[in-house]
């Protein structure tokens, strides 16, 4: 076997670890956390539904798709870091930039740096391809949330706003799906999903 090939396979094995990796979001059926690997594939599939509401002369959905794959895999090191854990935050950045360089080394050199390339493109959501990425990937826990009767809302004790400041970004990279989100945060704070 060649060196590229067996650096790429070796790299495979490494991320099968994202199904590890559990989520605080539960199912949409409730039945269980979700890992990394299921939130990543969840999330892709809703950027492929719901591309009719990003800006459609702006947004390469199969470099959202590829960004949707490769978004989560450092948390395979880092682990992953609640939504709403503010104490997680002020170290998730570096957590994650030396994950990143361990994971992305594993690859052959191109490959590592087309793959962190993407990885920091979504991160930074500056281009509109990385807007509709983190649009989707809010949507994806938001929309179980809902369906799980605010769960991870209530055990991580979210309030209403918390949730209102992290799905703005819905707002900028598919707006036409924000009546939707007030819609559902408006509802979960009425039938006590979520804290006012």
């Amino acid at each position: 076997m060649n060196e590229r090939l067996s650096r790429q396979l070796a790299f495979l094995v490494e991320v099968d670890h994202m199904k590890n990796v559990l989520r605080r979001t539960l199912l949409a059926d409730g039945s269980r956390r979700e890992n990394d690997a299921e939130h990543s594939w969840h999330f892709a599939l809703m950027a492929m539904i719901l591309c009719e509401y990003a800006d459609q002369d702006k947004v390469d959905l199969n470099r959202v798709i590829q960004m949707a794959l490769v978004h989560d895999l450092v948390e395979v090191y880092a682990g992953d870091t609640f939504a709403y854990d503010e104490e997680g935050y002020e170290s998730k950045q570096e957590r994650e930039e030396l994950a990143a360089d361990r994971l992305f080394a594993i690859l052959p050199e191109d490959q590592e740096s087309a793959i962190r390339t993407l990885w920091e493109e979504f991160d930074r959501e500056e281009t509109p391809d990385a807007q509709y990425a983190a649009a989707m990937d809010r949507m994806q826990p938001f929309l179980n949330n809902y369906m799980t009767q605010g769960h991870t809302w209530k055990t991580g004790n979210v309030t209403k706003e918390k949730v209102l400041r992290r799905m703005r970004r819905v707002r900028q990279g598919a707006p036409e799906l924000w009546p939707f989100v007030e819609f559902v945060i408006e509802d979960s704070v009425k039938k006590g999903y979520l804290k006012e």
